[in-house]
Parts: structure tokens; C-alpha cells; sequence
């Protein structure tokens, strides 16, 4: 298969005249060295996204680059045999819009190293509606079950269960059978989240404790919100339960004392999905693809745009306006 001698990219500039993003075209000589190439079809929006699309957090590390921190596609080169013309791939987060250029854009090029198969029971676009809060969510599942979490130790608390982490956790942590119990402030969204698993969906006050121990309530959970929140689900875990810490979207201050760990044994876990050792990183994909799959994809899929709507969707994410997951069309 041919490629473009030019095409179009979401570009990210910092220069002597101020931080920039939009849609340019560019060359595939432009873009970061890598033994693969492929042909985007999807990405998808993440919160980190918005922030290195818009310059509201200090994300890339170099300029110009490429954004996207997901994309999935099929090769169209390779220098490493493992990969083949015509497979397809994804791969999401391991530098990309943060170090070397990302996924929006009509070419990609990759190291192989990062570089996933697609799991059978996936298509691109379900990929990238999973993409990187759908592999968070799975990889804090997979710590938790490492860890020894069971459906018998109790429900499992999400909080920011609206967004697009806590969404698809909701959905991935039902489907591998355990009882999940979606903390969310928007109260309209209860429909939703029972819709997509949740047996129970609570206000914010349910973590809204300020003592360092309570009763326990919960299993365990994945906590997208950091501070007072986090604080609170940790003095609400049932003993040696397991709680995920994935986001900050409060604050990523944590003001608590050592009671729930020496007293319950409960853990903390922390999921940094970016820099997953590729074993890890295939297992949880292949979960994904299978026992782990999401019911409600088409659900959580809450927009589909282009890569020209994307300034609209960042601002829309960052004032806390977003829902679900935002899958964009690259072709």
C-alpha cells in the first residue's frame, strides 16, 4: 500500500509565537522514528489530550508534535517482521503526544515495541472507544485481581463514574462479575450508570467522610478523583480490599492518616497505564477483547467526531462538561 507523500495531522506547536494546535498537513518524514507505519482509522479523547491539545497542562515534552495519545489502524510498512502489511494494530499511551508524535493523524509511525495486535473480539473503533481509559480501567482490574480482590470482599466503588474511565470501569468491573456501586454528582446520569452496570449509583456525599476509619462499605475501587474522595473510599474498604488510584480530576492532594492500611490492610494501588511493560499491556488487551469486554461500547460512545472538531471537544472535556467516551475518526 502507498503512502501520501503529505496528509493531514493534528499538530501541537510552542514557539516564539505562543502554543498553538489544528489540523496541518505534514510529511511521513516529519513524524517520529519508528519500524512501523500505520494507516489511522481511529483515535480517541482523553483528558490528557485536552490538556496537551489546549497547553492547560505542561504535557508534551518537545514541540511540534503530533497529538493523540491513542490510535489504531492497519500497517502499511514494517521493518520488523513481527508485523505484516494488512494487520491491524492500536496502540495507546507509550509516549505518543508526549514524546514522540501521536495519533492524530492519517499516518502514524510507531515503534514496534508498542506496538498491540488487535485482540480477535475487537474492531479499531471499539479499540479506541476502550484506548487508554479503557485499558486504565482494565489494568486497575488487573492489579486488583493480583492483589487477590474477589467479588466476596464486596462492591467496588467508581468514582467520576461518568467520565471516561469511570464509565467503561463501570462496565468492565460488572462484566468480570463483580457488584459495582457508580459515585458520581450528576444526578441525571443515574439512568446511565445502571444502564451500563452499575447495581447502585450514590452522590458524592457517600465519600464524604472526614474521619480517618469508618464502617466498611466497599469491596475496594478505582478512584478517578484524588483528595478528600479517595480519602474517604480508603476509610470505607472492607479489610484487605483493594482500592485503584487512575485520576486527579479534584486534586492530586491526599490528606489521610496510616489507620485503613495497618488496621484493615487494605491497599493502594496506583495505575500509571503509560509506561505498562508490554506483557502486561497484551494480557489486559486480550481481557478486553474477551472475558473483560465491555456490554455497552455503543453506550459509552457518547460522540464521534473528526479530527477538525477536536478544539471543541477539549474545552468541552476540560470544564467538566464532558460524558463518556469521545472516539475520533481519523479516515
Amino acid at each position: 500500500m502507498s503512502i501520501s507523500p503529505s496528509f493531514s495531522a493534528f499538530r501541537i506547536h510552542s514557539d516564539d509565537a505562543g502554543y498553538r494546535s489544528g489540523l496541518e498537513q505534514v510529511a511521513l518524514d516529519q513524524l517520529s522514528p519508528g519500524e512501523v507505519v500505520i494507516r489511522a482509522s481511529w483515535s480517541s479523547v482523553n483528558y490528557k489530550d485536552a490538556l496537551a491539545g489546549t497547553g492547560k497542562g505542561k504535557i508534551l515534552r518537545r514541540f511540534p508534535l503530533v497529538g493523540g495519545i491513542d490510535v489504531a489502524g492497519e500497517v502499511v510498512a514494517s521493518t520488523d517482521p513481527a508485523f505484516r502489511e494488512g494487520d491491524k494494530v492500536l496502540t495507546t499511551g507509550c509516549g505518543l503526544s508526549e514524546t514522540r508524535d501521536g495519533g492524530y493523524s492519517q499516518y502514524v509511525r510507531l515503534e514496534s515495541k508498542w506496538v498491540i495486535p488487535l485482540p480477535a473480539g475487537l474492531s479499531l473503533r471499539e479499540a479506541m472507544i476502550l484506548g487508554t481509559a479503557g485499558f486504565t480501567a482494565a489494568l486497575a482490574l488487573f492489579r486488583m485481581k493480583e492483589n487477590r480482590q474477589s467479588p466476596a470482599h464486596g462492591p467496588l466503588a467508581v468514582t467520576g463514574a461518568t467520565g471516561g474511565v469511570g464509565s467503561l470501569a463501570v462496565d468492565i468491573f460488572s462484566r468480570a462479575g463483580f457488584e459495582v456501586h457508580a459515585i458520581s454528582g450528576k444526578a441525571e446520569a443515574a439512568d446511565y450508570l445502571t444502564t451500563i452496570g452499575a447495581s447502585q449509583v450514590l452522590g458524592r456525599d457517600a465519600l464524604g467522610t472526614t474521619r480517618p476509619m469508618e464502617s466498611a462499605r466497599f469491596g475496594g475501587g478505582l478512584d478517578n478523583v484524588g483528595g478528600p474522595m479517595l480519602t474517604s473510599l480508603l476509610a470505607q474498604t472492607t479489610p484487605y480490599g483493594n482500592v485503584a488510584s487512575a485520576g486527579l480530576a479534584a486534586t492530586a492532594e491526599l490528606d489521610m492518616t496510616v489507620m485503613p492500611f495497618i488496621i484493615r490492610g487494605v491497599s493502594l494501588l496506583g495505575v500509571a497505564s503509560a509506561g505498562t511493560a508490554r506483557d502486561v499491556r497484551e494480557d489486559v488487551w486480550q481481557l478486553l477483547g474477551n472475558d473483560w469486554k465491555p456490554r455497552h461500547l455503543d453506550t459509552i460512545c457518547t460522540r464521534e467526531v473528526g479530527l477538525g472538531e477536536l478544539p471543541g471537544v477539549f474545552e468541552t472535556m476540560l470544564s467538566g462538561k464532558s460524558f463518556g467516551r469521545t472516539v475520533v475518526r481519523v479516515d
